[in-house]
């Protein structure tokens, strides 16, 4: 094919008219966005053939397309280029390429320079690269995102290309370097990048540890682990070594690894698991203070004080010691590393003050060290990081006020101070940060006013989060905002109780939360329209009156919260893009509307308002729905039988006046995790798949008609941690095998690993379910905890008519918190072992017929609050000592009335005879019968007194003599006796 032919299948930008035959050719594109040449209607321009000759195609030695949308034939790369034979120099990098890399570039012998990488589509691919072993002079080779996963002997073929110094293998959807080479032969290599590839193996095992002239290493982003091999304190040549981004939680002796890498330059441990003293790995850098340039260690698990010897690293730009687990204070030697730009140290255990010295560090432009546990207040001297650009202090226990230094910083794009107890007010220079994009002051203890000299010129201004403060914002109603925000959070700011005008500036805002703002009224005519592109709008919380309008048409919002205000009339339809709706605890009314369009609707809550009506079948539609609350209205009717949403995963339907069954579309959703039907009419008896419900967490059916046994299959719920079925018509026994209840025999099982994150990311927003505050009903009393219901592990089977003993296993359930059996027919005794349920708040067994004695091992529950045995058929003394004695201490003989049998205090009858001594935990001695001891004590007792009558007769006559003759006497007794029964017997048998 002649050049001219060949080179027009490229297609894309034209080359300029003034291009002149040459060695060199460069059509290099921005980096910034590719030439599309798509003004002309979007087709490509064919490539200008004006000097494609021979002799031009033979002569260039360095070609550089890359960042260039030059298309060949179907998109691949074109096989001419394979003839081209003097090619020193190709660059295809960042191009429009798809399919299988040609083989024919193996043809271009003189090549030393091939780059392929970072193709735009990803789309290519090489199931053969053995064509590499074709160029001799090779020395830089990058096939970067191009996929080799069908390439398993890749190493052998590039050990056979002795010429390469650099390779770039990233992204390439490798699965292994663990091959073995006999022999070596990349004596040269420099520069290795594996990184983001799917390397699964012991880092150990890899090939290239006997490279010892690399300089250049890369494995970040793999699942590499275990030890790092030994053989890496050789490769002394090493600059760069980033090991970043795998699972190498096996450290070894970093310091001895490290000690002779003396030109080691940037050092990337990061989001590893690595563990061990920080000092020991500052040692092992000790060879190169003065190379060490940036150490990165975040996301690891590296102990101890940050050591003072830090300081020596003189060179150090950058330091990143995020997420691990270092204390003391933040060393002086710290502030020695003069030509720091950035610094790291957020997410640890220091302590102590932000020191004064810190203003030594002129260089830094990124400073983060929140969510530690710093105190004392905000040094004035952080004014003199002019160059400074980020700024984080965020969660930590820094007071006083804000200095007014730091709002000379005019450098600023970030200033987050959120999170501490910082008081005053905030200072009017705020407005000369005029490069702030991001600023949080939330939640600390700032008050006073906020006015328009603090926005004076915040031009760039695009997210302010000033909630949780004591905050009043008070601006002219024609002050004109220099600056378009994206984001903003007033939440508990003051600027009622009107509507400020000022909100209408915020137009094209996508997330606004102006909630517990002191906002009245009813909205004004100019809210929706101005936040009608608005994403994400929060105005819970306030007395806002009023209806919303009966359409809400052309509004972008995906979610909305209008929680606790006054709002009444009936729900409007829905719109058409929202995921989020809570109008929870408003006064709304009418029924449910029956046009659901919302198709991409997960959250759904709309609890304590007065929704009359059915539940809707058209609700059957949200296929995406995943929380929905309907609790606490006037719905009535059957849950709709087509109700088979399987993404739901929580489902509150309480306090309603529904009927019907229960729910048979849950059979099929094993995703539910939250079921609340609690206080509803439904009956009939639970089905026996509830039990494969296998993410089942809370099951609330209390205050129905269920009926018949509870179903054995539920204890097989193994995360299981708060059931309440009481007040219904249950019968039966109390289901055995409760230990099969994982959860519950668990404690401090940590909430978030057993039912992850997501499942209950979007629950935890409702304050009327997971609230700071949960009631637990107990007969006669009502306990409130500080605790969320997420944290609660209860069983509530009171008011029913179960019978049988209460099952032996439940004492296993140590992480119990609430145990409630009361109002039943149960039987038997108390479990001894109660006193292993450590966790045990409350307990009631009361009005039921339980008999036996009260386990002294009651009094090893030091949680224990609120305790009622009462109305059941238990005797003997009460325990007493520890918890029990203040339990109820205005009456505390409440807990047992009703038990004739029991004696001691708090009663007033006391016991008689040997009381049980019932003090002591499990360990105390138990006044029960014991077998061993009964049979031990009779033998002893036959035995003493064997020898106590055989002394007798052997030392007096006259006793021995009466003895037989009483035996004699005795005996012939019984032989007359025997012998006319027996004859009487037989007499009348004969005659029957």
């Amino acid at each position: 094919m002649p050049m001219a032919a060949a080179a027009s299948q490229l297609r894309g930008p034209p080359c300029s008219p003034s291009t002149k035959a040459s060695q060199v050719i460069a059509l290099m594109s921005s980096p910034r966005g590719m030439d599309m040449i798509a003004a002309s209607g979007g087709e490509s321009a064919a490539v200008t053939k004006h000097a494609m000759s021979s002799s031009f195609t033979f002569a260039i030695q360095h070609l550089d397309l890359s960042m260039n949308c030059l298309l060949g034939p179907n998109g691949h790369i074109p096989q001419f280029l394979g003839s081209m034979e003097n090619l020193r120099y190709l660059n295809l990098s960042g191009m429009t390429f798809t399919g299988r890399v040609p083989s024919q570039l193996g043809n271009l012998t003189k090549l030393q320079h091939l780059d392929l990488g970072k193709g735009y589509y990803c789309g290519m691919y090489s199931t053969d690269i053995t064509w590499l072993t074709k160029l001799p002079l090779l020395q830089y080779l990058s096939m970067n995102t191009i996929n080799l996963s069908r390439i398993a002997d890749w190493p052998h073929t590039l050990n056979m290309v002795p010429s390469l110094r650099v390779i770039n293998l990233a992204e390439c959807s490798l699965d292994t370097a663990s091959q073995s080479l006999p022999y070596l032969n990349l004596t040269k290599l420099e520069k290795l990048d594996l990184s983001e590839n799917n390397l699964d193996h012991s880092i150990a095992s890899c090939w290239f540890w006997k490279v010892t002239s690399l300089k250049y290493l890369s494995l970040s982003v793999n699942q590499l682990f275990g030890k790092l091999p030994d053989v890496l304190g050789n490769m002394t040549s090493l600059k760069v070594l980033d090991l970043s981004d795998n699972n190498l939680n096996k450290t070894g002796n970093l310091k001895n690894l490290l000690i002779n890498l003396c030109h080691l330059e940037i050092l990337d441990l990061s989001h590893n698991s690595m563990n061990g003293d920080i000092l020991v790995l500052m040692e092992g850098l000790q060879c190169a203070p003065e190379k060490l340039q940036e150490l990165h260690l975040s996301d690891n698990e590296f102990m101890g004080t940050l050591p003072n010897v830090v300081g020596e690293f003189g060179s150090l730009n950058i330091l990143d010691m995020c997420n691990n687990n270092l204390v003391g204070l933040i060393p002086l030697g710290l502030w020695n590393l003069v030509r720091l730009t950035h610094l790291d140290l957020s997410m640890n255990h220091l302590h102590g003050n932000v020191p004064t010295e810190i203003g030594a560090l002129t260089a830094l432009t990124y400073l983060v060290i929140f969510s530690n546990n710093l105190t004392g207040s905000i040094p004035a001297e952080l004014g003199k990081l002019k160059h400074l650009t980020i700024l984080s202090l965020r969660d930590n226990k820094i007071t006083g006020p804000i200095p007014p230094e730091v709002m000379h910083l005019t450098s600023l794009t970030t200033l987050d101070l959120s999170s501490n107890l910082l008081n005053g007010s905030v200072p009017n220079e705020l407005g000369y940060l005029k490069n702030m994009v991001g600023l949080d002051l939330s939640n600390n203890h700032l008050s006073g006013v906020i006015t328009e000299e603090h926005f004076a010129n915040l031009k760039s201004l695009k997210g302010i989060s000033l909630s949780s403060n004591s905050l009043k914002i008070v601006v002219d109603s024609d002050w004109r905002s220099l600056f378009r925000l994206q984001n903003a959070d007033f939440e508990s700011c003051q600027i009622g109780p009107n509507f400020p005008a000022w909100l209408q500036q915020l137009r094209g805002i996508t997330k606004l939360d102006i909630s517990s703002t002191g906002l009245e009224g009813k909205f004004p005519d100019w809210f929706w329209y101005t936040f009608s592109q608005t994403l994400h709008l929060d105005i819970s919380n306030n007395q806002i009156s009023g209806s919303l309008p009966a359409h809400l048409d052309g509004i972008a919002l995906e979610t909305l919260s209008l929680t606790s205000n006054r709002l009444t009339g009936s729900i409007p339809s829905l719109l058409a893009n929202i995921t989020a709706l809570d109008i929870s605890n408003n006064n709304f009314s009418g029924i449910i509307p029956s046009n659901f369009e919302a198709s991409q609707l997960e959250l759904l809550i709309v609890y304590s308002n007065r929704i009359v009506g059915s539940i809707p079948e058209s609700i059957c539609k949200l296929q995406q729905l995943f929380y929905l609350d309907l609790s606490n209205n006037f719905l009535e009717g059957e849950i709709p039988h087509c109700f088979d949403i399987q993404k739901l995963q929580c489902l509150v339907l309480s306090n309603n006046s529904l009927s019907g069954k229960f729910p048979a579309f849950l059979q099929n959703n094993t995703n539910m995790e939250f079921l609340d039907l609690a206080w509803n009419k439904l009956s009939g008896r639970l089905p026996t798949w509830i039990g494969d419900l296998r993410n089942l967490g809370f099951v609330l059916l209390s205050h129905n008609a269920f009926s018949d046994n509870i179903p054995v299959g539920i204890t097989t719920l193994k995360y299981l941690q708060y059931l309440d079925l009481s007040s219904n018509n249950f019968s039966g026994a109390v289901p055995w095998h409760l230990s099969n209840l994982t959860f519950m025999t668990k404690v401090n099982m940590d909430f978030a690993e057993m039912y992850g994150v997501m499942g209950y990311s979007l629950i935890v927003m409702e304050p009327g379910l997971f609230g700071d505050i949960f009631s637990v009903v107990t007969k006669g009393q009502q306990l409130v905890y500080g605790k969320t219901l997420a944290d609660f592990v209860s069983i509530d089977l009171s008011s029913n008519s179960l019978t049988g003993e209460i099952p032996g296993d439940i004492t296993s359930l140590v992480a119990l918190m609430n145990l409630n059996l009361s109002s039943n027919k149960l039987s038997g005794q108390i479990p001894n072992m109660i006193g292993a349920m450590k966790s045990l708040v409350s307990v009631d067994l009361s009005r039921n017929m339980l008999s036996g004695e009260i386990p002294s091992s009651l009094s090893s529950l030091a949680s224990l609050e609120a305790l009622n045995m009462s109305y059941n058929n238990l005797f003997g003394r009460i325990p007493s000592g520890r918890q029990l004695d203040t339990l109820n201490s205005d009456n505390p003989s409440v807990m047992y009335i009703g038990n004739s049998g029991l004696c001691g205090p708090p009663l007033h009858n006391s016991c008689s005879g040997n009381g049980t001594s019932t003090h002591g935990d499990l360990g105390s001695s138990k006044q029960e019968f014991d077998p061993l001891t009964f049979h031990f004590g009779l033998v002893l007792g036959l035995v003493a007194g064997l020898w106590i009558v055989f002394c007798a007769l052997l030392f007096q006559r006259t006793w021995r003599i009466a003895f037989f003759r009483f035996f004699d006497e005795a005996y012939d007794q019984v032989y007359v006796l025997v012998v006319v029964k027996w004859a009487r017997f037989a007499k009348n048998t004969t005659a029957e």
